[in-house]
């Protein structure tokens, strides 16, 4: 990338307004219909669970205050969050939410708190399995700023869809503190997100264009491994390297930790062809979609895949998962960028089955044409030295997944002009 530097914050102007939405796409968004709106952040929800160590999704919540920093990609005059109970066991009720300009940790700036509603209301329920948007605020909304969604939640709520992995701080107090400037109050923190699931935007210069980029896979495109709080997932490298040429675009994130392209797992997700739909096409304002994953349908079916192992895929089966992704994008007149699976030498996924169908699958993605262009991330961060390895400046330390410079290395390798 020729640039890391993130763009500084630029003041935010919050006020209520606009129209309850049931589902992502019940909003009309073009011409005579409605605003144009196009997605700004994004995470993929997932059922509640804890592989790695405790979180808040499995007990849920019960009189808490959750508050949540994320950082937008794209500009707008207007914006709207969305909220999901895609997993939940019952009705969520949230009771109230505000969103803010972020301060600093969990405190937000003085005078911009400005409270949400749905369908003018300051509460809503969204029922289990459902999604739901927002009002439209007036929030003049400029890329690379932060900002935090606050959510009050009397309500004892069950299980918790959320994000597993978000490389970023999410705050809980006990009680009601959603209009709190200070975080004095926000005492615990997970590094998840929780029911938050989006921030699209309307207005400005970009209304008409459809040039959104997803990046959609598994651990390494949801960042795990780079610095928490730090904006330094390949995404987030690419979206600064866009404006940093001049060429800004909205870059969603669609990964998650561990997920596979054709089986569902207990705590990674719904297999990618399952919810590439729910996830990626439902987006807005959306013209590109890369696709990298493929490593854990490899190396899940080992000892050592968290859940246990999951059955066997062959090559020729995460082909044609790769295939019916493809289809699905084509079919929304999606552009589909193909990335090549990175090294994992020296990782609890190493073994020479593994290794071999790893180059074998690589060698389709450079060949077969079935993509509308190719990124090779597996030469971008291999070691020239050992090239089944990651390049030890590159490596986060479990010999699978970058750093932040590995990171930056693969945002950097992607052509601008295939995007």
């Amino acid at each position: 990338m020729r640039t890391s530097n993130t763009l500084r914050r630029a003041a935010l102007a919050l006020l209520t307004t606009g129209a309850l939405a049931l589902t992502p796409t019940a909003l009309a968004d073009t011409g005579s219909h409605g605003p144009a709106w196009r997605g700004a952040w994004a995470a993929s929800p997932q059922s509640a669970t804890a592989p790695f160590g405790p979180n808040w999704s499995q007990q849920g919540f019960d009189n808490h205050t959750v508050r949540q920093v994320v950082r937008v990609t794209a500009t707008g005059t207007r914006a709207r969050i969305e909220l999901t109970n895609r997993y939940g066991t019952g009705p969520l009720r949230i009771t109230g939410a505000t969103v803010a300009r972020t301060a600093a940790g969990s405190a937000v700036e003085p005078g911009s708190v400005r409270t949400l509603r749905f369908g003018h209301r300051p509460s809503v329920t969204i029922p289990a399995g459902e999604t739901l948007l927002s009002d439209a605020v007036n929030l003049p909304v400029h890329a690379f700023e932060n900002l935090t969604v606050t959510l009050y939640l009397a309500d004892a709520t069950g299980p918790a869809t959320f994000h597993s992995f978000s490389s970023a701080t999410s705050y809980r107090a006990d009680g009601d503190h959603r209009a709190d400037l200070s975080g004095a109050a926000f005492r615990e923190t997970s590094s998840s997100w929780y029911f938050l699931s989006g921030v699209e935007v309307t207005g400005g210069r970009e209304t008409a264009r459809r040039d959104g980029i997803v990046a959609f896979g598994d651990s390494i495109t949801d960042g795990v491994g780079s610095t928490t709080d730090a904006d330094n997932r390949y995404p987030d490298e690419l979206a600064e390297r866009l404006a940093a040429a001049g060429r800004p675009r909205a870059v969603l994130n669609h990964g998650i930790g561990g997920n596979q392209v054709v089986n569902d797992t207990t705590w990674a997700g719904e297999k990618a062809v399952a919810r590439f739909e729910k996830d990626v096409l439902t987006e807005k304002g959306v013209g590109t979609v890369i696709l990298l994953e493929g490593l854990n349908d490899i190396g899940g079916s080992g000892p050592s895949f968290p859940g246990g192992p999951t059955p066997e895929v062959s090559v020729n089966q995460l082909i044609e998962g790769h295939r019916t992704l493809i289809r699905q994008a084509h079919a929304k007149g999606l552009k589909v960028v193909g990335a090549t699976l990175t090294p994992v030498g020296g990782s609890f996924y190493e073994t020479p089955v593994n290794e071999a169908k790893r180059e074998a699958f690589n060698t389709w993605v450079r060949t077969s044409g079935a993509y509308d262009a190719v990124v090779d991330f597996d030469r971008v961060v291999a070691d020239p030295a050992d090239p089944d390895r990651i390049l030890p400046a590159y490596d986060s330390g479990d010999h699978l997944h970058p750093n932040d410079a590995g990171y930056h290395a693969m945002a950097g390798a992607l052509d601008l002009d295939e995007l």
